[in-house]
């Protein structure tokens, strides 16, 4: 059995990204596996690991994993802006409007401000 070094789990990360670029959310998940265990601690594995359930459907494991980053950092707006996808796409549009507006609100990007709808009156 080989050595787990911290090298490796760097080299993990960097290829679990990959994967998650071409669109293999599983793949990337099971390299993040030990990179979580080793380094729990760390936001950007977290998050990473929150993107991949996300893309491979996982939505309440996704969920969890973006509502970790922002316990951590409350002002990520992309883990809000992520969540917020999460949950609109588990069919709970009012929680991922507050997210989206979180989002929107930390950083005006074009689709973060799109996604918050303040210009809807409806809402």
């Amino acid at each position: 059995m080989h050595e787990t070094t911290p090298e490796t789990h760097v080299i993990q990360y960097r290829a679990a990204e990959q994967l998650l670029a071409a669109r293999d959310p599983r793949g990337a998940l099971k390299l993040l596996e030990s990179v979580v265990t080793a380094f729990p601690e760390k936001t950007s594995v977290r998050l990473l690991r929150a993107r991949a359930f996300f893309l491979s459907a996982q939505l309440r494991a996704a969920e969890e994993e973006f509502q970790v980053v922002l316990e951590r950092e409350p002002d990520n707006s992309f883990a809000h802006f992520a969540l917020g996808r999460t949950l609109e796409r588990a069919g709970r549009d009012d929680e991922a409007l507050r997210h989206f507006r979180l989002a929107a609100a930390l950083d005006p990007r074009p689709d973060f401000w799109e996604a918050a709808r303040f210009g809807d009156r409806a809402v």
